[in-house]
């Protein structure tokens, strides 16, 4: 099938102590709390009813985790849509990174990731991944992994730069889907 009529429902991960704390949270494995258990349940009853083709999870256990909650049977474990690789910076919040560094307006956006991956890396991680799903995908594909990753899988999937990831909200457990709109793909719900 052509990626016309490819759906991608992507499912961040649940709460986890670090998210709720504003903490940068890449390769530190860390599970989800128990109100992140709860919501990753809670989002079973919108996945139970469709099917998937394609089910990719990140290898993190906070990702594997919330995708066996809700009910996702037999997740690739696909190491491509992992977090982004904070290097000296992970577990910092926003605030204790501007300090540490001295740069006022730092963001992971905009700014050096010290001993960690760049934007540019992340953006080719996440366009690996969009080939992979217009390669493999018959109609419906699912993809289990985390905030920032997904925010720029989103805008890759629609050929924009991944900067323009910065204006996409996303919240732990929430559903967004990615589309195709006559030939032009497209963010079909976001956040939800």
């Amino acid at each position: 099938m052509s990626d016309e009529g490819i759906e991608v429902w992507a499912v961040r991960h649940g709460p986890t102590e670090w998210s709720r704390n504003g903490r940068h949270t890449g390769r530190t494995d860390i599970p989800l709390t128990d109100e992140g258990e709860a919501e990753a349940l809670a989002a079973k009853w919108r996945l139970d009813a469709v099917d998937f083709d394609l089910r990719l999870v990140s290898p993190l256990r906070r990702a594997r985790r919330t995708a066996e909650l809700a009910g996702v049977s037999d997740p690739e474990v696909e190491p491509l849509v992992r977090e982004w690789d904070y290097g000296d910076l992970e577990g910092m919040t926003r605030a204790e990174i501007r300090e540490r560094l001295g740069v006022p307006d730092w963001s992971v956006w905009r700014s050096e990731v010290v001993g960690g991956e760049s934007l540019d890396e992340v953006a080719a991680r996440a366009d690996e991944v969009v080939a992979l799903l217009r390669e493999r995908t018959r109609e419906r594909a699912l993809v289990v992994a985390h905030g920032h990753f997904l925010r720029i899988l989103a805008v890759r999937w629609c050929g924009l730069d991944a900067v323009l990831a910065e204006h996409l909200e996303l919240e732990p457990a929430r559903i967004s889907v990615l589309g195709t709109d006559r030939g032009t793909p497209t963010i079909r719900s976001w956040n939800g």
